[in-house]
């Protein structure tokens, strides 16, 4: 299973020269099995550039993908107007959301209508369906896909996807309960290869700011060695953090947990053969 990443900004996209290094677009990450199975996660503006590869591909004409949405908040789906596989006629595209098909399909058509983007999502070529995910494990092809809920205001989704060669799970935009440690996230994490966790704010950054829906990369840290999660991605960066802010923050990470490093776009990942 192999995965990359195409967007690891949260909440708004950022540019320029303090940005570079690990990019200013918005969530996005594909998952490719063995078998060539494509999955992406999250339609943030990273999106636009993984449509332009996968339009690259032999089978442009006639791709079949499968779109994961953890939740429907703007950095999140924000560059599915821009998906080249959109608005190919023979492409097919299935797409997953803890919501039910019909609100989904409503949610999707009210942000891509006439009145925001000159393409109506209905008049797109592609054939869509629609499919709810819950707790329970669904299969794609060859990968193994499960989701748990989140604590984020509106709510929000996360997922494990595995096959026989590894897992990865992608839990970005929650936050810890008051209580102290979601214990119902590490056991959705536990015997990952990876987790893909919200790093969004500095510990200090989180004592103004809780209750907004994300975590602290400390955090990440203490819930992967919760649950003996070998690897920790720092994800959803902040759009405030400049790529020496964000090395830093990754430098305190790997202090407290040795496996643990910064997502960047075009980072590429394989889980253990």
């Amino acid at each position: 299973m192999d995965i990359e990443f195409w967007g690891v900004r949260g909440t708004v996209p950022v540019s320029g020269k303090d940005t570079h290094k690990y990019g200013g677009r918005t969530p996005c990450a594909s998952v490719i099995s063995a078998a060539g199975d494509i999955v992406i996660v999250d339609a943030g503006t990273g999106i636009k550039r993984l449509g332009e590869s996968l339009m690259a591909r032999p089978d442009a004409g006639k791709p079949l993908l499968h779109l994961l949405l953890t939740h429907f908040h703007l950095d999140h789906i924000i560059g599915l107007p821009y998906f080249a596989p959109l608005y190919v006629a023979g492409a097919e595209i299935t797409i997953y959301s803890p919501l039910a098909p019909r609100e989904t399909e409503k949610q999707l058509r009210g942000f891509m209508s006439g009145r925001y983007f000159p393409v109506d999502f209905r008049e797109t070529a592609s054939a869509k369906t629609y499919v709810k995910v819950g707790e329970d494990t669904i299969t794609i092809g060859k990968l193994e896909i499960s989701g748990s809920p989140l604590i984020h205001p509106g709510g929000s989704f996360g997922y494990k996807i595995a096959d026989a060669g590894g897992s990865i799970v992608f839990a970005t935009d929650t936050e810890p309960p008051e209580e102290g440690p979601d214990e119902r996230l590490a056991d959705f994490i536990r015997g990952a290869d990876f987790f893909v966790c919200d790093a969004t704010f500095t510990p200090e950054e989180y004592k103004t700011r809780q209750g907004w829906g994300h975590c602290t990369w400390l955090d990440g840290t203490r819930l992967a060695r919760r649950a003996g999660v070998p690897n920790l991605l720092l994800s959803h960066l902040s759009p405030d953090h400049t790529d020496a802010q964000v090395a830093e923050i990754e430098r305190r990470a790997k202090r407290e947990m040795p496996g643990a490093r910064a997502a960047r776009e075009g980072l590429r990942l394989a889980t253990r053969p």
